[in-house]
């Protein structure tokens, strides 16, 4: 049974986001993807994983937070944090600039394929936020953004 959709909308002051969610219920998980552009070619040393170079251009992470998803989102928007995932340490150097939720308890590395089927999508560094899975990666690289990246926030 369909009961209609809910619009959510947050605003990040210390970020200056605005972002519209609608979903189909109220959610405490679920799956996301960040939306991230950095300004300038930067050498980053990820972790565990390395060092590596990183295009000027837009990337999209795709991660999941089943117990406190607008807690997981603030967490990766925030500068103040010690380093925990891969993605922290590109956040260090570039900025978010949508926020995308989906529904969702299983559907993590699903959503995350869809966004490596992409024609102009192309992975950076390999096992990227998918350490705990067999995706090869769960950050992509566009020189361009997509405009479905752009679409909820």
């Amino acid at each position: 049974m369909h009961f209609g959709k809910i619009i959510i909308v947050f605003y990040f002051a210390k970020w200056d986001i605005l972002c519209v969610m609608v979903e189909e219920s109220i959610q405490k998980g679920g799956i996301y993807k960040l939306v991230i552009e950095l300004s300038k070619n930067k050498e980053i040393k990820i972790g565990k994983l390395g060092t590596f170079v990183f295009p000027k251009g837009y990337y999209v992470y795709t991660g999941s937070a089943q117990n406190g998803l607008e807690k997981r989102i603030n967490r990766h928007l925030s500068s103040d944090k010690k380093f925990h995932w891969h993605i922290d340490y590109l956040l260090a150097y570039a900025k978010v600039i949508n926020v995308l939720t989906y529904v969702g308890k299983k559907d993590e590395c699903r959503i995350n394929s869809m966004t490596g089927q992409k024609k102009s999508a192309t992975r950076i560094v390999k096992k990227f936020g998918s350490s705990d899975c067999d995706c090869v990666t769960h950050l992509y690289y566009f020189k361009n953004i997509p405009t479905d990246f752009t679409d909820s926030c």
